[in-house]
């Protein structure tokens, strides 16, 4: 680093930071129209959160010095856009760890929630009606997490208690995991048709966008559950309302394509869906575990270590 490129952009004022090192330059900024400073002297930008696209890549071209960019999510998809005007060696970085627990919370509230009709039994409460009956239960159900990583794999961890028939994994190549294999994506055909909640957590990128089409969806079985808490465009939605109106297949959403849900689309009142607004990691949990691990980035970008994460390098 040089004396005019130390600067950090944060999305946090720094002394609400427990723990990050000296020396460094640091600057507010969550989006605002205005920037902190001169984005050329930028060392290190921190993407503000949940603030969309446009806002993540706006001061990317004119970063010239910046050498790590960090990501608050777990996806990097709405960076990506910017990342050609960077200089070579510019490190992208991901907030592994930091949404694990709050995900996986969520998808396990949207199954059980998806199963046994809670969002039925509410309608019901408003309309001061008594719907009582027999409703699917998570266990002996047969899971396919497509997408086993870190956030996978928490998913996973929370399922153990339930008594699932089995649970399946399937990443972009085969490997081994504490829990049992993981399969490669080519094995979908083979494994979807067994499947009775299949739960979304893959990256969104070229070899996912549009995975979940007509012909992923008719492999399912009669009342299967997706569930997507990865990114709207990995699920082809007009395929998916297809199977949704005819009443096949059942769904939750935590992401959308198009999201937000715009006024009128007839994904908001398509039956057997719940949805909820992109908050899986919108949670009490997010903020502390951020700031640990901005705290330990830079610690380690301050001392010239290798920083964390690294999921791509600009070249």
């Amino acid at each position: 680093m040089t004396a005019t490129t130390s600067a950090v952009w944060l999305p946090f004022p720094a002394e609400e930071i427990d723990g990050l090192p000296e020396g460094l330059d640091y600057r507010y900024w969550d989006g605002e129209p205005d920037y902190p400073g001169d984005p050329a002297d930028c060392a290190y930008y921190v993407v503000p959160y949940m603030k969309g696209p446009e806002v993540a890549v706006r001061p990317l071209a004119k970063m010239r010095g910046v050498q790590v960019v960090q990501t608050l999510s777990a996806g990097i998809d709405h960076v990506e856009p910017g990342l050609g005007s960077l200089p070579p060696g510019v490190r992208l970085c991901n907030a592994k760890g930091v949404h694990e627990a709050s995900t996986a919370e969520l998808t396990l509230a949207l199954v059980l929630a998806s199963l046994r009709g809670i969002p039925g039994f509410v309608h019901g409460q408003d309309a001061e009606e008594w719907r009582s009956g027999f409703y699917p239960a998570l266990a002996d159900k047969s899971v396919l997490i497509v997408g086993y990583g870190s956030i996978g794999s928490a998913i996973e961890d929370r399922l153990a208690p339930f008594e699932c028939a089995r649970v399946a994994r399937v990443a972009r190549s085969a490997r081994a995991s504490a829990r049992g294999p993981v399969q490669a994506l080519d094995e979908l055909p083979a494994l979807l048709p067994e499947s009775d909640v299949v739960i979304l957590s893959t990256p969104l990128n070229p070899s996912t966008r549009g995975l979940v089409d007509a012909e992923f969806l008719a492999a399912m079985p009669d009342g299967a559950l997706l569930v997507n808490v990865a990114r709207g465009g990995v699920v082809d939605t007009k395929a998916l309302l297809a199977e949704l109106e005819s009443g096949r297949l059942r769904a939750a959403l935590d992401v959308t394509d198009p999201e937000p849900v715009p006024a009128g689309h007839p994904l908001w009142h398509a039956p057997n869906v719940l949805i909820t607004p992109h908050v899986g990691g919108s949670t009490s949990a997010f903020e502390p575990r951020a700031k640990r691990l901005l705290a330990a980035q830079l610690t380690r970008f301050a001392a010239g270590e290798p920083v964390e994460n690294v999921v791509r390098t600009t070249g």
